[in-house]
């Protein structure tokens, strides 16, 4: 008889297994990340079939697979299933639904497997219930649930991108909301926001190098002419130019700045579409270093494309 267990887990992703079963993935308190069968859940009469949908959180018992053959890998199966929290207004509206399945591929790509993972279970829930909680009428309050949602959600893996400080100078960079051109970089390869003057500055002077480099006039640490030639090469180190992924505003980096903290910024609606430029800085962040896409993103596109005439 195989060893049976129990745990709290929210179903992140399903998938259809033979004629009447499925293979849910599920995000658990006490073990991580875990795929199980859930037997019979696509019959019509079945009792696991609500229980399995996506964002259902349940009590389950669970029979741990075996097999045959020690290098054959088993599924474990959900003998039962309690359901004790659901999210029925997330399926109600494209938008909320589309940023839920967003954040959810976002905790797939950190969720380990047998490890506890309550920290990430807790606050995947919680934004679930605030983006749930909110009017229908507002979309882009959901993008900037969203954002707020990625932004711990890396800061929970240890990825959580700088901007307080310049990635080039590590000097604090406080925008400024009265001047419309104001602009600062970032950059996904270099972690973080990156002041444009030091960066332009940081172009200049390797463009005078490069230039001192190949001139053809002999310095006095140049060779003599018909000297031995060295058995070594002298390698010159230069400081890395970090591509920058994105310029941003006053306005976008004060967003992006007030992430960091607990409660979601409120501002007026006509500023609001800069959620839209804060959320694609994050989607390529995360796509970065988690290296794979993210493919709830692009219902977010279409989504505020159809709805807000707004083109991500």
């Amino acid at each position: 008889m195989s060893r049976t267990y129990k745990a709290t887990g929210i179903n992140l992703k399903t998938q259809p297994l033979g004629e009447s079963d499925k293979i849910v993935t599920i995000l658990t308190q006490e073990f991580g990340l875990i795929r199980a069968i859930a037997p019979g859940a696509r019959k019509h009469n079945s009792s696991l079939g609500g229980r399995s949908g996506m964002f259902v959180v349940n009590e389950l018992l669970i029979s741990q697979g075996r097999s045959s053959q020690p290098s054959t890998p088993t599924l474990d199966r959900i003998t039962q299933a309690e359901t004790i929290r659901t999210y029925p207004g997330l399926t109600k509206d494209l938008g909320k639904l589309a940023a839920s399945q967003y954040l959810a591929e976002i905790v797939l790509c950190q969720a380990l497997s047998e490890q506890p993972q309550p920290e990430l279970y807790e606050l995947f829930n919680e934004y679930l219930l605030l983006l749930e909680a909110l009017p229908k009428s507002q979309g882009l309050d959901i993008v900037a649930h969203l954002a707020h949602g990625i932004f711990h959600l890396l800061a929970l893996a240890g990825l959580m991108p700088q901007v307080q400080f310049c990635c080039l100078t590590q000097r604090p960079l406080t925008p400024d909301l009265t001047n419309p051109n104001w602009q600062v970089g970032f950059s996904v390869p270099a972690g973080g926001i990156v002041c444009l003057q030091a960066w332009e500055q940081l172009l200049q002077e390797r463009e005078k190098q490069k230039k001192a480099e190949n001139s053809p006039v002999t310095s006095p640490q140049s060779p003599v002419p018909n000297s031995p030639k060295p058995s070594y090469q002298t390698v010159v180190h230069h400081q890395d130019i970090p591509k920058i992924s994105r310029r941003l505003g006053a306005k976008e980096l004060l967003m992006l700045q007030h992430l960091s903290q607990t409660e979601i910024m409120q501002i007026d609606a006509a500023s609001d579409y800069g959620w839209l430029s804060v959320e694609q800085i994050l989607r390529q962040y995360a796509q970065y270093h988690f290296a794979r896409p993210i493919r709830s993103a692009t219902l977010i596109d279409s989504y505020f494309a159809a709805n807000h005439d707004a083109i991500v």
